[in-house]
């Protein structure tokens, strides 16, 4: 359950194992419980990206607002690409900073039935994304460099990284953009799990993502329905969600003057050019961030809500 999958994140990212296709089996043990799952912004002032709602569910029937809930129903949030170096459910916890250096970012997550608005309870959600410079826990060796241009980069994407930075580009792979990679080594920072409570709400805290050439900035994300929460993780159930969450263009030229991000020379790939985002807004997986305007630095929060059709099957490896 995490990880880019971690791909630099085609990362070629169409193709990935066929293990647990329709049943995913996550057996881990529980890291970090209790983790303090919320920072403050410092008073932020800058507000981005808003909540793109609907009367209907994509493809499904008209939704209306419930007496539960009070709010609109939320369209179908869209499916992507899992990337070649997901690893699945190796942290169970809210707090997947460890040691990495970069901006202090707190992500809440609402995970929804897109069609009858209500919130999924106990729903095992993964986030992984690459640090600051551009790197992703496990697959070091692939991101320092020795792998090929994403397939799925926007043409005319130098093919040659600057001398001596890390370029966060994956391995070549098979036809159709590569399939999962197996781990290289046993790091696992920014990578985790955790479930979401009553209310569909989930937290986490971590850094601000970088970025590698051929991929905007962003952060991988699935979304696990009808497993059981045992002593030991969480195990089984189906895999109802594959996205990406995104960052406009404003945050991330912010987070660019700070340190380690200011130190990067890789080419950075815009929210515009990205081959992966749709365009599409809060339903493509564009957060809403807020942080404090002219001090990115103090720290950001991204909110979001991501709606899901709990009986689909989507593990992102087939898109």
């Amino acid at each position: 359950m995490t990880g880019n999958q971690n791909a630099h994140e085609q990362d070629p990212e169409s193709r990935g194992p066929k293990h647990k296709k329709d049943m995913t089996r996550r057996r881990v043990v529980v890291a970090g419980a209790g983790a303090v799952a919320a920072v403050a912004a410092g008073g932020a002032v800058v507000a981005t990206a808003s909540a793109d709602t609907s009367g209907s569910a994509k493809g499904g029937t008209a939704g209306s607002a419930t007496a539960s809930t009070g709010e609109e129903c939320y369209r179908l949030t869209s499916e992507t690409t899992e990337g070649p170096y997901y690893i699945d459910a190796d942290k169970i916890r809210q707090d997947i900073t460890e040691d990495k250096e970069g901006i202090p970012f707190t992500l809440r997550i609402k995970v929804i039935d897109s069609e009858t608005c209500r919130p999924l309870k106990d729903a095992a959600v993964d986030i992984w994304h690459c640090d600051a410079l551009g790197l992703y826990s496990g697959y070091e060796s692939f991101s320092e460099g020795g792998g090929t241009a994403p397939t799925d980069a926007p043409s005319g994407t130098p093919t040659d990284a600057p001398s001596g930075a890390p370029t966060g580009e994956p391995p070549s792979g098979g036809g159709g953009g590569g399939g999962h990679e197996e781990p290289t080594s046993d790091t696992r920072y920014l990578r985790g799990t955790w479930k979401t409570d009553k209310k569909g709400f989930v937290t986490f805290r971590t850094v601000f993502p970088g970025w590698y050439r051929g991929r905007c900035v962003h952060v991988h994300t699935k979304v696990h329905v009808n497993g059981e929460w045992t002593d030991s993780g969480y195990e089984g159930g189906t895999t109802c969600h594959t996205g990406q969450f995104f960052f406009d263009e404003e945050a991330v030229l912010a987070s660019a003057e700070v340190e380690p991000y200011s130190t990067s020379t890789t080419e950075r790939t815009t929210l515009d050019e990205d081959t992966i985002y749709d365009g599409s807004g809060t339903q493509g997986g564009l957060l809403k961030l807020k942080y404090k305007k002219n001090d990115i630095a103090k720290g950001v929060t991204g909110t979001i809500t991501v709606g899901v059709d709990p009986d689909a099957t989507n593990t992102g490896t087939d898109v």
